[in-house]
């Protein structure tokens, strides 16, 4: 693979990632034995009660506690998996879990809340879910006309909202609005949210995460954000200068770098805290379709020195070197077994670098990946 942030003529790439694939007769490339390897555990979690079912699941986050936070979709669950719930009803089961689900590494389900309620606007199809450090619980979704994020304590308790539900027409220089966001992270020092905005507008934006107020937006290569549509994704063009619908996901390393998914482009781009155009990766950019960085989580390590990808058009979790992102692994593949996937659009991980990875349409599950030592 080339150097980050260089990208040469499409087929010298295409090759470079033909030849690195070839070389995997297994799920990880040989001779790389600090690789992260994983191990899907087919009983996580365990069955939910009450007779719920999970639905599509939209966001994950993981708290300080290790406790895995699942954002799920029971507005598109449908009749036949409702069965009990029909009147007078078709099955024995199931009925609808609450949108927030909240799991321990065993398995457990420890809490759940969330829908609609009085004070704020409950997204029409949830979304980005993260847990900050002082333990409140951000919410995003991208239904038609969710331009906002929500902000509750972990108990389900309503705090703030950032924008208001809206049928306006995409806007990414608009601050008082967000566009069908995707995902957010909060820097704690700094006291600021992180927003990828979106399914409609095509930026990062920032906000004050204690009063709302804005701070800064940026666009692809830290340019100001355009909203004009580029057509259709062409690998033998040169790269987009603007995101794409969805800018899926933004996450903050630990040395201070912003990375975010600009999945239909098949690339992460790396800024800093400014929106200061860093380098960007690639992750088999030859991929049509949804594309194929929806989201990932950084490995655990004191560097951070991995970046586990989840591409839910490929159905696989990348392994990417952080510093110049070299594909040096996968894992999973495309399939309805335990560890393989249907659409997988969440990853994250625990302390211990054990992924959870969640899946949409209609694979509708979580999945735990055991690290292995």
């Amino acid at each position: 693979m080339p150097a980050a942030g260089i990208r040469p003529a499409p087929a010298i790439l295409l090759v470079s990632i033909a030849i690195a694939s070839s070389v995997m007769p297994t799920a990880w490339t040989a001779g790389v034995p600090e690789t992260p390897r994983f191990k899907v555990d087919p009983f996580w979690p365990k069955e939910l009660p009450n007779n719920w079912i999970m639905g599509q699941v939209g966001g994950m986050a993981v708290d300080r506690r290790d406790h895995i936070w699942v954002l799920q979709r029971p507005g598109l669950d449908t009749v036949d998996e409702l069965g009990a719930a029909q009147t007078p009803p078709e099955s024995q089961c199931c009925f609808a879990a609450p949108p927030v689900l909240v799991f321990d590494v065993q398995g457990n389900l420890l809490q759940s809340w969330g829908g609609p309620g009085e004070g704020f606007d409950w997204p029409k199809r949830e979304h980005g879910i993260y847990v900050d450090k002082d333990d409140n619980v951000w919410i995003s979704g991208a239904g038609a006309g969710d331009r906002h994020i929500l902000k509750f304590k972990n108990d389900g308790h309503f705090l703030m909202q950032i924008g208001h539900p809206s049928a306006d027409a995409a806007n990414s220089m608009r601050t008082d609005i967000l566009g069908l966001p995707a995902g957010m992270e909060v820097d704690a020092e700094a006291h600021e949210i992180y927003i990828a905005d979106g399914y409609l507008n095509k930026r990062v934006i920032v906000y004050d995460s204690d009063k709302g107020t804005f701070k800064r937006l940026w666009g692809a290569y830290g340019n100001p954000p355009n909203d004009v549509d580029p057509g259709a994704y062409n690998p033998a063009a040169p790269p987009d200068q603007q995101f794409r619908n969805p800018v899926h996901c933004v996450h903050i390393s630990r040395d201070g770098l912003v990375y975010v998914c600009d999945r239909m482009n098949d690339r992460m781009q790396v800024f800093t805290k400014q929106g200061k155009f860093v380098k960007e990766f690639f992750a088999r950019p030859q991929t049509l379709g949804r594309g194929s960085v929806w989201q990932f989580a950084f490995s655990t390590d004191e560097n951070q020195k991995f970046l586990l990808v989840a591409d839910g058009e490929n159905n696989v979790i990348w392994t990417l070197r952080r510093d110049d992102g070299t594909v040096v692994g996968q894992t999973g593949h495309n399939g309805r077994n335990a560890g393989q996937f249907h659409w997988v659009h969440q990853v994250v991980s625990d302390s211990q670098g054990n992924l959870y990875t969640g899946e949409v349409d209609t694979g509708k599950r979580i999945q735990k990946f055991v690290l292995q030592h």
